[in-house]
């Protein structure tokens, strides 16, 4: 190994985050004159599938965003097993036969040995399927539908992104609370949006409350005014949005339009965030919402995710970048426990493995389905920035008090 200077070691160890120990560290750096670390073996790549030119495209960059921050830091403390980490990425388009497509040309021509990433249900579903064919491991980080880690989970699939249950289980009593329990609901018509409804309307129920009315209305939808109109006529205490991404986004800015908060309705739904909150501006910003994180949490570990985005990107992180940056160091992390990048070894080193998913509390993939049980955070919208974003924070729901019990699970794996 080259000589390394006091202050680049310290640099360097630094930027692992406190993931390796020092003497590990001198061990795995091999700095060439040039002062990059070189390597002696091929890349360990890592396929990130995303619907990058779809409604859901802003926030999928902010996956690759938060994923890039990760390898990044592992790469510059001598890679991972002495390898670089590169990242491949696809579009799915929010397409299942194009997301297929894409899988197996990550697989079978760029030769990933993981997969992660998607957004929609049924594109996450329909890549599991081609993971487990082809042998690879699949982190899903986006999609949310039961089915994932339920009737459609398989032994190669680990769902990063909150379930819709933990999701709506967490955020309803906070909607209940401020709105009343009478609402009423508006749906993007995916697999994605018509989960989060039945979730929604589950956890209502749970509180005693009644859906009014409901409307569906296509992905992709720019205009909301005769489904914010028909809302308004059913007298609410809250419109529920399905929604999500840019729909999410266009329905948001409707309802302030329409002044339905004049009018004592409120608004709220499943999921927002920085994603949703940054393109609408504190003046559109509105709503109760279940959160994935919140650049608010005071930990060393998110802080620290939090600069390495900002020194990269410009930007403070979002939720998305947050899945990307952990589902990939998760995955990264695997593989060094496992000593090896072959699938099934990793699958076993990720399994009931607790970690330090940048909340108050640790994270876990359940070993029975692969769903990762964590922190829930709600978030109230404000017209104002409340610090770091666009959320004030009312509540860090446990993930065992809403992931559900053993028996309500069905997947078989």
């Amino acid at each position: 190994m080259q000589n390394v200077s006091r202050r680049r070691f310290l640099q360097l160890a630094v930027a692992t985050g406190g993931a390796l120990a020092l003497g590990d560290l001198a061990d795995s750096i091999r700095l060439p004159r040039s002062g990059r670390v070189a390597y002696a073996s091929e890349p360990i790549k890592v396929g990130i599938i995303d619907p990058l030119s779809s409604p859901y495209k802003t926030s999928s960059i902010h996956d690759v965003h938060g994923a890039t921050v990760a390898v990044d830091r592992f790469n510059k403390a001598g890679g991972v097993l002495g390898r670089p980490v590169a990242i491949i990425e696809a579009d799915d388009a929010s397409n299942v036969d194009t997301a297929v497509r894409a899988a197996r040309k990550l697989i079978k021509d760029d030769r990933v040995h993981f997969l992660m990433g998607t957004f929609n249900g049924d594109v996450a579903l329909a890549v599991a399927q081609v993971a487990k064919q082809e042998n690879r491991l699949f982190m899903v980080t986006g999609a949310h539908v039961p089915e994932l880690t339920g009737s459609g989970c398989n032994s190669h699939t680990f769902v990063f992104m909150p379930s819709a249950r933990m999701l709506s289980r967490a955020v309803t009593p906070h909607l209940v609370k401020t709105y009343g329990n009478r609402w009423f609901m508006i749906t993007t018509e995916t697999m994605d949006g018509r989960a989060a409804e039945q979730a929604m309307a589950a956890a209502l129920q749970a509180e005693g409350g009644e859906v009014l009315g409901s409307i569906s209305t296509p992905f992709g939808t720019t205009d909301f005014t005769i489904a914010l109109a028909q809302a308004k006529t059913a007298k609410p205490g809250a419109v529920i949005l399905n929604l999500y991404g840019w729909d999410l986004v266009h329905a948001l800015k409707a309802y302030t339009a329409a002044g339905l908060a004049k009018e004592q309705i409120g608004v709220g739904g499943m999921i927002g965030g920085e994603q949703i909150g940054r393109p609408l501006g504190y003046a559109n910003n509105a709503g109760i919402w279940g959160l994935i994180w919140d650049p608010k949490i005071n930990s060393e570990s998110s802080r620290r995710f939090i600069q390495g985005v900002i020194d990269k990107y410009n930007h403070t992180p979002t939720s998305r970048c947050y899945h990307g940056y952990t589902a990939m160091t998760q995955i990264l992390e695997a593989v060094q426990r496992a000593g090896t990048t072959e699938t099934q070894a990793v699958i076993k080193a990720l399994e009931g493995h607790e970690f330090d998913g940048l909340k108050e509390s640790r994270s876990y993939f359940r070993a029975r389905d692969h769903q990762h049980v964590q922190d829930v955070l709600v978030g109230k919208a404000y017209g104002k920035e409340l610090g770091l974003g666009h959320y004030q924070l009312l509540a860090t729901v446990p993930g065992d008090a809403v992931a559900g019990r053993h028996d309500e699970s069905t997947c078989t794996l």
